[in-house]
């Protein structure tokens, strides 16, 4: 054992598998968490952060200060029990000034089983983060009252751990069994809306699907049949959709793929619409014959500039990806539709002989720019052109 002195104050500590330590005043729960370090530039929607599934296995850094000002409450939850391990903030989080409110953010991460620190030096672990590609981490909320602890321990801890690479996340995170969707946008006075009227009939498979891509599909008219990650293209078709979706998620896509895969080459052979975000995205690459890799650091943010090469247009989007589709693994029937103004790297796809088309970030907007709110229209009029046709 290597015991240290623990600074006066301190009450939770981040430890990288580099040997450096962060040392801080711990919030929500009493835990040790460790899983992979990254960071996200959002300025608002820390709840939808957190309780995004596609941060599974994730500690968030937080570039925006302020974190926990708005405070929480259970119209903001992406999914029932979040995922993500934990938050690394610079401030204190204040109590809440919102008149949405409902819970203290400390209250919230609590209620999760979260941890979190503060006062934290958040652009250093930003860099630590751009240097080091996304190091497996530790995160350790000791409380009050503790004097000494082994951070050799908790450095060895990080090392062992595995890393995203190789992890199917999808099938952790995702519903158990199917259900269906009918709940619209938020609206202020009103809150969520029901769709009364649907026009189509769309599946969506859910490698860790958010609450307000439901919506999002649900607002174009689109009643929609949720079914679990590893759902066969005999499970979906027996529902009858007239369009399929694949929904965003977390690990790494070549192991998700394995199942994934074979089922959407399926469903391409079918001739259906199929529209992919995120882990959805890289699936219907990889079944249209292309490949993924991870990324040195991701793309976490809702202020990402992405060029929409069919039209010209610049988005501002909401992104949250560790991996990528490979453009020159890409086959000649597939042609780039988005790219990221940021690195150039991928953002979209779609097939030149096929009614399907995906893109990487987070159309939906939650948190987020709503610039891309136009891709559930495209979806969903595609899917009233193939029935049509």
């Amino acid at each position: 054992m290597a015991m240290v002195k623990v600074p006066h104050g301190a009450s939770a500590v981040l430890v990288l598998s580099s040997g450096d330590l962060f040392w801080g005043r711990g919030l929500g729960a009493l835990a040790t968490k460790v899983g992979e370090l990254c960071f996200n530039t959002s300025m608002t929607g820390y709840q939808e952060i957190f309780s995004d599934p596609s941060y599974a296995e994730q500690l968030v850094t937080f570039t925006f200060p302020h974190i926990g000002n708005v405070g929480a409450n259970d119209e903001d939850d992406e999914i029932g029990s979040p995922f993500a391990l934990g938050g690394i903030f610079r401030a204190d989080v204040t109590d809440p000034s919102n008149w949405r409110a409902a819970e203290h953010l400390d209250g919230w991460l609590k209620k999760h089983g979260l941890a979190a620190i503060a006062g934290v030096d958040t652009r250093t672990v930003t860099q630590m983060v751009r240097e080091l590609a996304a190091p497996s981490t530790v995160l350790r909320h000791f409380g009050e009252g503790v004097d000494q602890l082994d951070t050799a321990a908790l450095v060895e801890q990080a090392k062992a751990w595995p890393g995203l690479s190789g992890m199917d996340l999808a099938i952790k995170v995702c519903t158990g069994q199917s259900y269906r969707w009918d709940q619209t946008a938020w609206e202020l006075g009103e809150g969520f809306g029901t769709l009364e009227t649907p026009k189509r009939h769309v599946v969506a498979v859910d490698f860790g699907a958010k609450r307000n891509i439901l919506r999002c599909l649900a607002q174009t008219g689109s009643s929609v049949t949720v079914l679990p990650a590893d759902a066969s293209a005999q499970d979906i078709m027996a529902q009858n959709p007239d369009g399929v979706f694949l929904s965003n998620g977390p690990g790494d896509p070549a192991a998700t793929g394995e199942y994934a895969v074979p089922m959407v080459k399926e469903l391409l052979a079918a001739d259906l619409p199929i529209f992919g975000i995120c882990l959805g995205h890289q699936i219907l690459a990889q079944a249209l014959g292309g490949a993924t890799m991870k990324m040195d650091q991701g793309h976490r943010g809702g202020n990402h500039p992405v060029k929409d090469l069919t039209t010209g247009k610049v988005e501002i989007t909401s992104q949250n990806h560790g991996f990528v589709v490979d453009p020159d693994s890409l086959p000649d029937d597939v042609e780039v539709t988005h790219i990221s103004l940021f690195d150039k790297s991928n953002e979209g796809i779609a097939s030149k002989s096929k009614p399907v088309f995906s893109v990487q970030y987070h159309p939906e907007a939650s948190p987020g720019p709503q610039d891309s709110h136009y891709l559930f229209e495209r979806f969903a009029e595609m899917i009233d052109n193939h029935k049509a046709a």
